[in-house]
């Protein structure tokens, strides 16, 4: 059983109420915290506040998108070892490249599978 004080924080931050139930669920077997945001805003305050290890962060999401989001915690010296994964619906270049752009340290296409998820989780932390 882990620690109290090796439980890392993963904050699931999209709009879409069954994407994020799918992560929660998914992650509850992991020795995380699992925090979640439904907006750009939301996710950025509670980023700031929470400092998690680990953010799964939609692209498009109300209020400030994901790449707004990740270009301002990467921007901030006091957020921007959070490492981030970016969601999208679109795997299209475009978006991985944007991503990129916005500081980015890794990027999943939607709808993922729970393993997927699971696998690059482990991969991360």
């Amino acid at each position: 059983m882990a620690e109290e004080n090796s439980r890392f924080k993963i904050l699931i931050a999209d709009d879409e109420d069954a994407l994020r139930l799918l992560a929660h669920e998914t992650l509850e077997s992991e020795p995380a915290d699992i925090l979640e945001a439904t907006d750009g805003e939301e996710a950025l305050e509670m980023a700031r506040r929470e400092h998690p290890n680990l953010i799964l962060l939609d692209v498009a999401m109300p209020g400030l998108t994901g790449f707004e989001v990740c270009q301002k915690l990467k921007a901030d010296p006091a957020t921007s070892d959070i490492i981030i994964v970016m969601l999208t619906a679109h795997g299209q270049g475009k978006d991985r490249e944007h991503a990129e752009r916005s500081g980015a340290d890794h990027f999943m296409t939607k709808p993922f599978s729970p393993l997927q998820l699971l696998r690059l989780v482990a991969q991360i932390l």
